[in-house]
């Protein structure tokens, strides 16, 4: 009787999954009738009030929202979004007390790790995974670990996930400032009374030194958890971005969440292409 009844519940199971495929393919098809996002990023906010929330252990709220990243990827992925960047870590959180900020790399490390376990899913779906940010604020172990994740998937081209860590919008700036100017010093020439107009710093010179210089600006970013900060994230990048805030904690974060986005962003592209071409 047992073996039984855990059959038909594991048919029961398979039948559900195979429906819930089936509706995801037809609400992706029906989805994309209209425009995609090419870049969508995240900040990924809440994993810290959702263990609180369910009165649990504060890692196991990272954990819990590193299953959710992992789900968005999935659902970027079969929904044809090209670039995906999520907001790991702050350098501004590198202030708050050591105790916690050791715990918090602690978390990165493992999660990174993790990412190499899921390294076969990332390579099915084409994923290429870049750490982006000033990582060599980052201990050595992590700083090994997110190597060896980038080496793992530099092949893949189907999505581009970039994962910012260490990063702010304030550093990068700063960063492709510093990185123009030895470009330019290094071949240009300083004249007595002025710099000659090859020296000149430009727009180009500084966005292609950018840490996101890989990719294009974000379409649509989504912060969850109801805020509408940026709170120092991609502040260089989101002139003609869309801010969509769910009040939903990250942990929380699923498949309608990411619908209800593209359908905002597709009420508003008309308007954004409007305003790209005139800026």
């Amino acid at each position: 009787m047992d073996r039984g009844g855990g059959g038909g519940s594991g048919s029961e199971s398979r039948l559900i999954g195979s429906f819930y495929s089936y509706l995801r393919k037809w609400i992706f098809r029906t989805v994309s009738v209209g425009d995609i996002p090419n870049h969508i990023a995240f900040i990924m906010d809440g994993n810290r009030r959702y263990a609180k929330k369910w009165k649990l252990e504060e890692g196991v709220g990272y954990k819990a929202g590193f299953l959710a990243l992992l789900s968005i990827i999935k659902y970027c992925y079969e929904l044809g979004v090209k670039y995906i960047t999520v907001y790991a870590f702050s350098i501004d959180n590198f202030r708050r007390h050591p105790q916690e900020v050791q715990q918090v790399m602690h978390l990165i490390h493992e999660k990174i790790k993790g990412l190499l376990k899921e390294q076969s899913v990332l390579n099915r779906f084409g994923v290429r995974v870049l750490f982006v940010g000033n990582l060599k604020l980052l201990d050595e172990p992590i700083r090994i670990a997110a190597e060896e994740v980038m080496a793992a998937t530099a092949n893949n081209t189907n999505t581009m996930l970039l994962i910012c860590v260490a990063y702010t919008s304030s550093d990068e700036i700063v960063h492709s400032v510093e990185e123009s100017c030895k470009d330019k010093w290094g071949e240009g020439v300083v004249g007595d009374d002025k710099i000659q107009d090859y020296s000149v710093i430009k727009l180009v010179d500084i966005e292609k030194n950018m840490y996101m210089g890989l990719a294009p600006d974000p379409d649509i970013l989504i912060r969850t958890s109801g805020e509408t900060r940026l709170s120092n994230f991609l502040l260089w990048q989101t002139t003609n971005c869309l801010l969509y805030c769910p009040t939903a904690l990250w942990p929380d974060i699923g498949l309608r969440h990411l619908i209800w986005a593209v359908l905002y962003f597709q009420r508003n592209h008309s308007y954004l292409e409007k305003r790209k071409k005139h800026s």
